[in-house]
């Protein structure tokens, strides 16, 4: 089976680790991620949604997202405390996006991209960027997020919130509570898994663009994702029976959620055209470092060609 994404698999020795959950290789993990996106600080999270959670806690505000988007975006929203409006955005897939404008800083949803320099490109010194190491993002892991800024006084809080309310200590006997927090750090476990792909996340990267161009010279499209790898059928269920049939994965990124009643009672009861048509038509194809080995890349775009 040519699967959708590539999941690279590791044998973990927790020996090494000087503590199983908050061992050195968290804060060397956190040192190297924002070394890499051109950050000052950050804060590992166990989960990407999480990390908006706490980004959106108690704001007590409108958030506008996409109606094409992760459900946990939304569930991440509601539950700490906010509504959202959705929008016919559909252009933010594969890419990162504005999640929500303060007064006086922004944060960004950068779950689908990581890029070097990123952050000194796309955000203020005040700017929250918040990534996702879910085990088919840019960067894997057995999931787990993080939350990068220059402003070290919001990180401190993150910090602290992430380690259910207390001040940080490699003994947990000598932490202080400083307030009532949540159990959502990243542990070590997770942040080697994802330190080791981000080693590998430039070879990954060029890889990639090979595999992208060819899609975009035998497909006819101009996608520059390095995440996914979207085309438009007529309909996408029924293409992805059809190429399961030959053995290739394929899936649907993402569903109308304005359409679902589960949320139709927390957002506006607008129509999105543009969401409606793509949910139905538009769908991922295998997209991963491995697929130019054994003519995968070849047999897959052969089997989409005979579909149209």
């Amino acid at each position: 089976m040519i699967n959708l994404f590539n999941i690279p698999n590791y044998n973990i020795d927790t020996s090494n680790f000087n503590h199983f959950i908050h061992g050195d290789i968290v804060e060397e993990f956190e040192s190297n991620f924002r070394d890499y996106v051109g950050a000052k600080y950050s804060c590992t999270v166990n989960n990407a949604t999480n990390a908006i959670f706490l980004a959106m806690l108690n704001k007590n505000t409108t958030v506008k997202v996409p109606s094409m988007i992760p459900p946990v975006v939304c569930n991440a929203i509601l539950t700490s405390r906010n509504k959202i409006d959705f929008t016919d955005d559909t252009e933010w897939v594969g890419d990162s996006y504005i999640l929500h404008r303060f007064k006086d800083y922004k944060i960004i949803d950068s779950a689908q991209k990581v890029n070097l320099n990123q952050f000194e490109k796309e955000a203020n010194d005040e700017d929250l960027m918040i990534f996702s190491f879910y085990p088919t993002k840019p960067v894997g892991s057995s999931d787990g997020g993080i939350i990068v800024s220059n402003d070290k006084e919001k990180i401190k809080w993150f910090k602290e919130a992430t380690m259910n309310g207390m001040s940080y200590s490699f003994n947990n006997w000598d932490r202080k509570i400083k307030f009532p927090g949540f159990k959502m750090y990243m542990n070590s476990i997770q942040c080697y898994i994802a330190n080791e792909n981000l080693k590998l996340l430039d070879y990954k990267k060029r890889k990639l663009k090979k595999i992208r161009n060819t899609y975009n010279n035998e497909l006819g499209y101009n996608n520059t994702s390095d995440h996914l790898y979207r085309i438009k059928v007529d309909d996408n269920k029924k293409f992805i029976n059809y190429m399961g049939g030959k053995g290739i994965t394929c899936g649907i990124h993402y569903d109308a959620l304005h359409l679902n009643p589960i949320y139709n009672n927390f957002s506006n009861k607008s129509s999105f055209p543009i969401s409606e048509k793509e949910s139905i038509q538009t769908v991922s194809i295998p997209f991963h470092e491995n697929l130019d080995k054994n003519g995968q890349l070849d047999y897959v775009i052969k089997c989409i060609k005979k579909y149209e």
